[in-house]
């Protein structure tokens, strides 16, 4: 991804769910006209998810994810069909894909049911009426038949398209364009915090874990948000920020500081001026930032030998003082004054039993989007596991945490409902 890329957590997620051989790769093709998918007539040529990128005006950046056939047998089917399922963790929309050909069949009916209830918009594709065409004189007429079958078993709008021979792919974008979900302000992370012309002081620390010439996504990201909401940024070290603060003409709005320098900001920010971290704007932003404070009060209740997962949605070159694995242990067992078992999770798995653990303590999920972080979120409380993210998680253990939420009202009610603060 180049710096002038949509990162892929902040695109619209539409994934493609069928049989094998429906014309899933074909239609995604078709669609971005590239060769974006490998297409075969073997059956079961997707295996792993695949990702594309691509503007969809006037929707905006979106990917689309072209998944394995549902309909694959044996041990290896069972894996693959594991993998498609898990994609709609990331889902903003699905399209169910049906050969014209063959019709719906119980997989296909079995999909939309999952899909359906898990409220995620939905729309069917009628795929290879070309083939039909081939076959049947009274094409228009019966092509109509297939598709009022077709929305009744899956219980959403279909569109009959041919991905090969490029029919009703404009209808089709048209479509999609119209059932998308709505995205204004879906991404807003600080905007909505802050008025035009407003300062805001970011407090950014360059040392051996900041990437080499770059900034890490969340403070992009970040950066950008106050750009569109005419807000002003400024962007400065811990060291400098007493001095930055002073040089200011005007109290800045906020100041928003990594985690990691959570108490140094906090001591150099006077106290009439509201202070968060980049972690806790993703902790709203990406997931239940109400959640993740009522995961922190978690903390006071570990006992000794309790097993805490530590999960990161990205895969890094651990450092020697890596956040998830040194720093974020150490402070919690000197909070704690307890021995605890520390197990940790990388990348896009997440694990499926979490029954054993007591606390969960997750990144910020700049790696993810926001369906796949609530998800998550919401696996820790049917299990019953308190979860936290880094940056509440910090906050708690150093003390600083109920100023750190004072800018959201719905995480200080959690606070205050706690009586933590008393």
């Amino acid at each position: 991804m180049s710096v002038n890329d949509t990162p892929r957590p902040n695109r619209l997620h539409i994934a493609l769910f069928g049989r094998s051989n429906a014309g899933k790769s074909s239609l995604i093709n078709a669609i971005t006209k590239q060769d974006a998918a490998v297409v075969s007539p073997v059956k079961g040529t997707t295996t792993d998810p695949v990702y594309k990128a691509m503007e969809l005006l006037p929707l905006g950046p979106v990917v689309f994810i072209d998944t394995a056939g549902l309909d694959e047998a044996g041990e290896l089917g069972e894996l693959r069909k594991q993998k498609t399922l898990e994609v709609l963790n990331q889902s903003d929309m699905a399209l169910i894909v049906v050969d014209a050909v063959c019709g719906v069949n119980p997989c296909d009916r079995q999909i939309a049911g999952t899909i359906s209830s898990k409220g995620i918009p939905t729309m069917g594709i009628l795929n290879k009426i070309d083939c039909i065409a081939d076959q049947q004189t009274s094409h228009a007429g019966d092509l109509a038949v297939l598709v009022d079958q077709a929305e009744q078993e899956l219980g959403c709008k279909v569109i009959p398209v041919s991905a090969l021979e490029q029919q009703g792919i404009s209808g089709l974008m048209k479509a999609l364009i119209a059932a998308a979900p709505d995205a204004e302000d879906k991404f807003r992370i600080i905007g909505d915090l802050v008025s035009p012309g407003d300062l805001v002081v970011l407090v950014v620390p360059i040392d051996k874990a900041a990437p080499k010439g770059r900034l890490i996504l969340p403070q992009q990201q970040t950066i950008r948000d106050l750009l569109e909401s005419d807000a002003i940024a400024v962007v400065t070290k811990e060291f400098e920020l007493k001095e930055t603060l002073e040089s200011l003409g005007k109290k800045p709005r906020l100041v928003v500081t990594d985690s990691q320098v959570f108490l140094k900001a906090a001591a150099d920010t006077p106290k009439d001026i509201p202070l968060t971290s980049f972690s806790i704007l993703f902790a709203r932003h990406k997931g239940n930032l109400e959640e993740m404070v009522r995961g922190a009060l978690a903390i006071d209740g570990l006992q000794h030998g309790d097993r805490v997962l530590i999960a990161e949605a990205c895969t890094h070159h651990g450092q020697a003082d890596d956040i998830g694995k040194v720093k974020i242990p150490r402070w919690i067992r000197q909070a704690t004054g307890k021995q605890l078992q520390f197990e940790y999770a990388s990348g896009m798995k997440f694990p499926d039993n979490l029954d054993d653990y007591s606390l969960i303590v997750h990144c910020g999920g700049c790696m993810l989007n926001r369906r796949q972080m609530l998800w998550r979120v919401e696996q820790a409380i049917r299990a019953g596991v308190p979860i936290v993210n880094y940056g509440v998680a910090i906050a708690y253990v150093q003390g600083i945490l109920e100023r750190a939420i004072s800018p959201f009202p719905l995480a200080r009610i959690a606070w205050e409902e706690s009586g933590t603060h008393e």
